[in-house]
C-alpha cells in the first residue's frame, strides 16, 4: 500500500497529490522536504531511492517540463510494482498535459487544474495486477532435465578412455597439450642423438675414468653456483667505524636547554625553558594578516584563457551587439534538441574515468555521473551547444553544490557564543593513524590564539609513544610565538596531560573541567589514531564522545586517499552510532583535510569525503608551518578537478 504519490514542479509548486493512508494532509510534507534538501538540492540523484525515518521514497525527474514525481511507502514493505507505476504515471501525466505545458509554460502550471485521480487509480490497479500475474517459478521434473536423457550405456567408462564431456570441456587444454607434445617430441629427438653419442664415448672409457670425469663436472657446477651467489655490490670505500652526532639547524648542544622535565603542564605557571628559534622558519609568511584563514587558491588554464579573451575583445564590444542579437534569434529559430541517455553515455564514461584519475572514489564517480544523467535526460539543449559542454557544465555545478553542504561550521562564532555562556568550546579530533591530527591541532591552536582565544590542549592519545611529548613541543613553540607579555600576562596555550596508559575519556573530562575553572575559551582534544576496523578502539572513541559531549567532532583525513576515504568515514560514523548509548548518537560534524600540498590537482578525496557524509570540510592543511591552514574554496577545488 502506498502512503502518498505527489507531482510537483522544480520551482516547488505541487500540481497533484494522492494520499493512500488516512491522516493529516501534511503527512507527506516532511519526507518530501527532506528529499528536496538532502538529494535534489545537493545533487545526489545517483540513486532513485531515499529513506526518511520509516518511509522509503522513490522519485523520477522530468527535465523537459521541470517536474518531479515522488512516491512514498513504508520501508518494511517490498513493493515490486513501484518502479513500473512511477514510469507509467510519468508517461500518462506528460501525454495528458503536454500541450498545456508547451503552450502556456509557467502560466499553465500556475493556472492549470490537474484532474488526475481516476487515471492514477487505473494505473495503480494495473501495476498491482501485473505484479500478481507473475506466476512463481516451478521446478523442472526429472523428465525435463538433461540427466533423464542420458542412458546407462553412455555413463559407463572403460579403462584408458576419457569421458566425452571432459574431452569437450578441455578442448583448449587439449590443443595446448598437443602443441606442447609436438615441441617436446622435437626437443627429445635432438637430446636422444646426443645421449647415444655420449653413451658411445663412455663405452670406450674405463670405469675409473668415467668416475673421475663425473667428479670434475660436479665440482665445476658447484663452483659456478658459488660464484653467482657470492657476487654482491661491494661498497667503494669502507665507512668509518662509529656514529657521528647529527647537528640540527634549530637544535642546541646545551643539555640544560634540552631538559624539558620541568615544563609547563596541567596549569603549572612555572617558567619553562624557552627554545630559541627563528619565527620566520615557523611562520614563513610575515606579511599575512594575523588571525585570517585564507581560502585555497587555484587558477585553471581555462580561466586564464577567458581573461585574455575578455581583455582582447573589450574594445570592439559595440560592434558585436547586433551580431549577438542576430545569433540569439537564429538560435531560437533553428530549433532545439532533447538530450537522451545514448547521447550522454560516451561523455559520461570519459568524465567518470577522469574523476577516478583525479582520486575520486570509484563508487562516488559512478553516482555523480548517474546523477548528472538523470538531471539532464530529456532536457532541451540549444542548437549551438554541444553535449560535452552541457554535461561538463552540469557536472561542475553538481561538484560545487556537493562541496557546499547544508550546514556551515563557523568556529569563531561558536566560540564567542560559548564565551557568553561562560563555558569552554570543546573540539575533538579523530581519525586513522598518521594523518596529521596532532600537527593540524597545533595549526588550529595557532589560528585561535591569533584571534584572541586561549586554548587548552588535552593529550588524550595515551597509546602512541611520543604523543604527549609532541604536543608539549607544540605548546612551547606556540607560547614562544605568543608570549604571555603580549597578552596581558596570560598564557594563551597550555597542555593538560596525565601520561600514558590512562583512560582517554577520563582525561578529556578532567581537562574540560579544568578549562571551565581556569577560564579557557577552547579545549582541543587530541585522540589516538585508530583504524576503522578496530572495534575496541572505536568503542573507546564512541565512549569519549558520548561522555564528554564535545561541541564539534572533526574527522582528520588525508587528501592522498581514494576509495579508502569512503570506507573510513562510513565505518567511523557507523562505529560512533553503534557504540553510543544515546538515542540520537553523535556523529562526525566536519572534516579536516590534511596534506593537501602533496597532491597537485588530484583533489578527489575532498569530493569523496563530502559526498559520503554531507559534512563540510572545515579546515585544509597545506604545509608544515603553523600558517599553512586554509578554508575550502569549492570553485578552486572543482577547477583543479576538471583540469585535463
Amino acid at each position: 500500500m502506498l502512503d502518498f504519490f505527489t507531482i510537483f514542479s522544480k520551482g516547488g509548486l505541487v500540481l497533484w497529490c494522492f494520499q493512500g493512508v488516512r491522516g493529516p494532509a501534511a503527512a507527506a510534507t516532511a519526507p518530501v522536504n527532506a528529499l528536496i534538501r538532502s538529494v535534489l538540492l545537493q545533487e545526489r540523484g545517483g540513486n532513485n531511492s531515499f529513506t526518511h525515518e520509516a518511509l522509503t521514497l522513490k522519485y523520477k525527474l522530468d527535465n523537459q517540463f521541470e517536474l518531479v514525481f515522488v512516491v512514498g511507502f513504508q520501508k518494511i514493505l517490498t513493493l515490486t510494482y513501484v518502479d513500473k507505476l512511477i514510469d507509467d504515471v510519468h508517461k500518462e501525466f506528460r501525454d495528458k498535459y503536454r500541450n498545456e505545458f508547451q503552450q502556456k509554460g509557467a502560466l499553465g502550471i500556475l493556472n492549470g487544474t490537474f484532474d488526475f485521480k481516476d487515471d492514477f487509480l487505473r494505473l495503480l490497479r494495473e501495476a498491482e495486477e501485473s505484479s500478481k500475474v507473475r506466476a512463481p517459478t516451478v521446478m523442472k521434473t526429472f523428465e525435463q532435465s538433461v540427466k533423464s536423457q542420458k542412458t546407462v550405456k553412455c555413463m559407463i567408462e572403460t579403462r584408458g578412455e576419457k569421458p566425452k564431456e571432459k574431452v569437450k570441456n578441455k578442448k583448449n587444454k587439449g590443443s595446448k597439450k598437443e602443441g606442447n607434445d609436438a615441441v617436446t617430441a622435437s626437443s627429445k629427438a635432438a637430446p636422444g642423438e646426443k645421449q647415444s653419442s655420449a653413451a658411445g664415448d663412455r663405452e670406450e672409457l674405463t670405469k675409473d675414468e668415467i668416475l673421475q670425469k663425473n667428479r670434475e663436472e660436479f665440482f665445476k657446477r658447484h663452483m659456478k653456483a658459488g660464484e653467482k651467489s657470492s657476487k654482491s655490490p661491494k661498497p667503494d670505500a669502507q665507512k668509518e667505524k662509529g656514529k657521528k652526532p647529527r647537528v640540527w639547524d634549530l637544535g642546541n648542544s646545551n643539555a640544560k636547554v634540552l631538559d624539558y622535565s620541568n615544563s609547563t603542564t596541567n596549569g603549572n605557571s612555572e617558567a619553562s625553558p624557552m627554545e630559541e628559534f627563528d619565527p620566520d622558519m615557523a611562520l614563513r609568511d610575515r606579511n599575512r594578516e594575523p588571525g585570517r584563514l585564507y581560502d585555497l587558491e587555484y587558477e585553471s588554464d581555462e580561466e586564464a584563457e577567458e581573461e585574455k579573451i575578455i581583455q582582447n575583445t573589450s574594445k570592439p564590444s559595440t560592434k558585436k551587439g547586433g551580431l549577438g542579437g542576430m545569433f540569439g534569434m537564429l538560435k531560437g529559430l533553428v530549433g532545439s534538441k532533447s538530450l537522451t541517455r545514448q547521447d550522454m553515455d560516451p561523455v559520461l564514461e570519459k568524465m567518470k574515468d577522469h574523476l577516478i584519475a583525479k582520486n575520486v572514489a570509484a563508487e562516488i564517480a559512478v553516482q555523480l555521473c548517474e546523477s548528472v544523467a538523470k538531471k539532464l535526460e530529456g532536457k532541451v539543449m540549444g542548437t549551438f551547444t554541444t553535449v560535452t559542454s552541457t554535461v561538463k557544465q552540469a557536472l561542475q555545478e553538481a561538484l560545487v553544490q556537493i562541496l557546499q553542504p547544508q550546514r556551515r561550521v563557523d568556529v569563531l562564532r561558536d566560540v564567542m557564543d560559548a564565551q557568553r555562556h561562560r563555558r569552554p568550546y570543546v573540539v575533538t579530533f579523530c581519525g586513522v593513524n598518521g594523518v596529521g591530527k596532532s600537527t593540524n591541532l597545533a595549526k588550529i591552536s595557532f589560528w585561535l590564539i591569533e584571534n584572541g582565544f586561549s586554548v587548552l590542549i588535552a593529550a588524550c592519545d595515551t597509546f602512541r609513544a611520543g604523543a604527549v611529548e609532541q604536543l608539549r613541543t607544540h605548546t612551547r613553540r606556540l607560547n614562544a610565538l605568543h608570549p604571555p607579555e603580549n597578552h596581558g600576562g596570560r598564557t594563551m596555550v597550555q597542555l593538560y596531560e596525565k601520561g600514558y596508559g590512562k583512560d582517554a575519556a577520563g582525561i578529556a573530562m578532567e581537562a574540560i573541567s579544568y578549562a571551565r575553572n581556569q577560564g579557557f575559551d577552547v579545549v582541543l582534544v587530541d585522540t589516538a589514531g585508530r583504524m576503522q576496523d578496530n572495534a575496541p578502539l572505536m568503542t573507546a572513541l564512541a565512549k569519549l564522545i558520548a561522555v564528554n559531549a564535545p561541541d564539534l567532532v572533526l574527522f582528520v583525513g588525508e587528501a592522498l586517499v581514494g576509495n579508502e576515504a569512503v570506507d573510513q568515514l562510513v565505518k567511523f560514523n557507523k562505529a560512533l552510532a553503534d557504540h553510543s548509548m544515546a538515542q540520537t548518537p553523535r556523529l562526525i560534524d566536519g572534516i579536516v583535510l590534511t596534506k593537501f600540498d602533496t597532491i597537485d590537482d588530484k583533489v578527489g578525496a575532498a569530493i569523496s569525503m563530502t559526498y559520503i557524509t554531507s559534512k563540510p570540510i572545515v579546515f585544509v592543511g597545506t604545509g608544515q608551518t603553523y600558517c599553512d591552514l586554509r578554508s575550502l574554496n569549492a570553485k578552486a577545488v572543482v577547477a583543479a578537478l576538471m583540469k585535463a
